[in-house]
């Protein structure tokens, strides 16, 4: 019984198996869906069902597929799954795993390819360009800073200073200035990630953006905002939080 599947969502008891996809309409399947729609328009069910490539005995690759959507709810929690975590699926061994991780981080890496290297630093949204994609799948908080020239281009990639919860020893202004002033730059914005999604600022992130723009205004180098990053929520309007846009800090002009 162990090749019997539930269709579906909820354990409920009732198990059949998957239609064999032989016996499924062509015009349903992975593949002829992929050919007769192309890859932007067919839903991420038949991507994934595609680089998976077979199912398992009783559950078709489809259907496979769907369930490991509906297991973990998004693409996104599904890429955060490690490799080990992906093997105790059913269906899923470590090749199945090893490409389906290496997929997933391909579509990351195409993401962050899309800024340009000076990219312009003129509002929250340009930060979220270049920060989004390395702040969605990390389960830890990460704090970035970005080194801008007078024109407010980047001068180099985000510069990642710290891992964990933010705090002022983390966050030290030595460590924040250091690259900055060796880089000569005119102004730098901050950026940490909130893994639990809600970009709501603690009382320590508002007293540790204080603390560095103090610091700016005596190493003579502006920090233009404090960029909060969560998740996309369905009760929320933005992923993110400009400390700058709240009123919460006084920044730089």
């Amino acid at each position: 019984m162990n090749s019997m599947r539930a269709v579906g969502e909820g354990d409920t008891g009732y198990r059949i198996r998957s239609k064999p996809m032989r016996d499924i309409p062509p015009r349903l399947r992975p593949r002829e869906q992929f050919d007769l729609m192309g890859a932007e328009n067919v839903p991420d069910q038949t991507l994934l069902a595609l680089i998976l490539r077979i199912g398992v005995p009783g559950v078709n690759v489809a259907d496979l597929a769907d369930q490991i959507l509906k297991k973990y709810g998004s693409l996104t929690s599904l890429a955060q799954a490690s490799a080990g975590e992906l093997v105790e699926i059913d269906g899923i061994g470590p090749v199945k795993a090893q490409i389906l991780k290496a997929a997933l981080e391909l579509g990351r890496r195409l993401s962050l390819e899309a800024v340009p290297e000076n990219h312009k630093v003129s509002s929250p949204e340009d930060v979220l360009m270049v920060l989004r994609e390395r702040a969605r799948l990390a389960e830890e908080e990460l704090f970035w800073v970005l080194l801008l020239d007078t024109k407010n281009r980047m001068k180099r990639p985000p510069l990642e200073i710290t891992k964990g919860t933010l705090n002022s020893s983390l966050a030290h202004p030595r460590e924040v200035f250091k690259e900055a002033i060796r880089s000569s730059c005119a102004s730098i914005v901050l950026a940490h990630n909130h893994p639990s999604g809600d970009p709501t600022p603690s009382p320590e992130d508002i007293r540790i953006t204080r603390q560095l723009v103090e610091a700016g205004k005596i190493v003579e180098i502006h920090v233009l905002d404090h960029i909060i990053l969560g998740r996309k929520r369905a009760d929320e309007r933005l992923d993110y939080l400009s400390l700058r846009e709240t009123g919460m800090v006084q920044f730089a002009d």
